[in-house]
């Protein structure tokens, strides 16, 4: 989920998603707002305190919101950290991580990876196989992935299934997401538990756990039931490969 506050890329303030998330059935949300080395929108001149405060605001206005409307909506932090053009989801982190990180943008996959780590959070490379005109290349670097979103709801089905089968070869744990930007977005997509996950703590461990199942929601203009990635074909089989060149790391 990308906020205003954060993302150049969406056009909704963060507490307008509370209901509207709700309302669809969702338990929980995690803004992964686009970090300063991706598409953000705060100003790169200020300092990196401030910096830091601004990018966090977006989640802090969900949290405000959902506690103001009583809504039992969890609220959870996440970061979608770019390095070229391959992005990551970075979970388990929060706004100390990132005041005690000033250097973090001048390291390399492997040491972002390892300070995620050693924070007690993951990295989970997200839509690892898109495709757009701003991009040069596909980037694919298993050494630092706890795991891959396999469904990205503003992914094409091929994109998506190419994503699924590099989960299942490299035998890594799967996610799924909406990756909205705005309400009416017509595909959705989440992470089914069988119990309610209350923290981002709780995400972790369920799904380093292997306990999630990536699910997805068609068209929910006529549609409001979530059915899991695995049993589509479109979303699981690929109809054809990357146009793009692929680079291993």
């Amino acid at each position: 989920m990308h906020t205003k506050e954060a993302s150049a890329c969406s056009g909704t303030e963060a507490r307008e998603f509370i209901k509207y998330m709700s309302d669809l059935g969702y338990s929980g949300i995690i803004i992964t707002d686009h970090f300063f080395n991706g598409n953000s929108c705060i100003p790169k001149d200020l300092p990196w305190e401030e910096r830091v405060e601004k990018y966090c605001s977006g989640y802090e206005h969900a949290l405000e919101e959902a506690s103001s409307t009583n809504s039992d909506l969890v609220v959870m932090f996440g970061i979608e950290y770019n390095f070229h053009g391959d992005e990551f989801l970075l979970y388990g982190v929060d706004k100390k991580w990132l005041l005690d990180n000033p250097d973090i943008l001048e390291k390399s996959r492997h040491e972002v990876y390892e300070s995620v780590h050693n924070y007690g959070g993951i990295m989970i490379q997200a839509h690892p196989y898109r495709e757009r005109g701003y991009l040069s290349e596909i980037n694919l670097t298993p050494s630092v992935c706890d795991g891959v979103e396999a469904y990205n709801a503003c992914n094409p089905d091929y994109q998506n299934s190419l994503g699924y089968q590099y989960a299942v070869e490299k035998n890594f744990r799967m996610s799924a997401g909406s990756d909205i930007h705005n309400p009416g977005q017509p595909d959705m997509g989440g992470m089914s538990f069988d119990h309610k996950i209350n923290s981002i703590d709780e995400y972790v461990k369920a799904f380093m756990n292997n306990e999630g199942t990536p699910v997805f929601m068609r068209d929910i203009s006529s549609n409001r039931e979530f059915k899991e990635v695995s049993g589509d074909k479109a979303l699981t089989v690929p109809t054809q490969g990357p146009t793009l060149e692929v680079i291993w790391h």
